[in-house]
């Protein structure tokens, strides 16, 4: 039986999500950005939390974990680095590592640079990605506590998964990440299809999330910094690509 995903608006910006195993009533929360409206949520579905899958330890992401722990005695599991601030957390995870929530199966990917933290989760059986702040539609997360060479490494990483997964981020960014790749790749027919199609879900007040892999690789321009045309677009032809995308994201971090 295939995983029963919702999106929760959380906060200002971020998304929450619930993955549901119809088989066997597990539910898990990917990251807790807010408690009140994951159990609004969860109260509509019928739905009991068993777990929290959290990617790093940024409070927009944690924040709703204590009192949904204390509500529903899920198990939380988080990044192996026990120095960063998370709370009540049960069980550690690294590279390689699986979660089993009911009868599904997530797989856990190292993912740093955004923080030297964050994880992501990937359910290969439901073509599903959880990239939380790494990687999010046209865009990527800013590089806080890792390398430009880290971060670029990690996105990597998640460019290998086949096209056809979904990819769920942490953040309603996709307006503005077009609105920048466009200043870069203003002739990408691929990225000028995707905003008509972001600008329309906003219009009518709808997530841009879930997208394909296949589309954010053609349409991304951060996944792209190995791309000839974008090295040149900003001034750095022959030039690695992780110096390409650390200009990408200074420019994008000044913009």
């Amino acid at each position: 039986m295939p995983a029963d995903i919702r999106i929760v608006p959380c906060l200002t910006d971020n998304f929450g999500y619930l993955v549901h195993d119809p088989a066997t009533g597990a539910t898990a929360s990917i990251d807790a950005p807010e408690a009140a409206p994951l159990m609004a949520a969860l109260e509509k579905e019928g739905w009991k939390l068993t777990d929290i899958l959290v990617t790093h330890h940024h409070g927009d992401h944690v924040g709703g974990i204590a009192q949904l722990k204390a509500k529903y005695q899920c198990r939380v599991h988080a990044p192996h680095d026990a120095n960063a601030k998370i709370a009540d957390v049960d069980v550690r995870l690294q590279e390689g590592d699986f979660v089993r929530i009911g009868n599904l199966t997530a797989r856990v990917l190292e993912t740093p640079g955004h923080t030297l933290d964050h994880i992501s989760y990937v359910f290969d059986d439901d073509r599903a990605l959880f990239a939380a702040d790494t990687l999010f539609s046209i865009g990527c997360g800013r590089v806080f506590e890792g390398t430009y060479p880290m971060m670029w490494e990690s996105l990597l990483k998640l460019r290998a998964l086949p096209d056809d997964f979904r990819l769920y981020c942490g953040h309603e960014y996709t307006a503005s990440n077009v609105k920048f790749a466009l200043g870069i790749e203003p002739d990408n027919a691929d990225l000028q299809a995707r905003a008509k199609q972001v600008a329309a879900l906003r219009a009518e007040g709808k997530p841009t999330i879930p997208v394909t892999l296949g589309e954010e690789k053609k349409a991304n321009v951060f996944l792209r910094a190995d791309v000839p045309s974008v090295a040149a677009a900003v001034g750095l032809a022959g030039e690695s690509a992780a110096d390409v995308f650390g200009e990408l994201r200074e420019r994008k971090n000044n913009g």
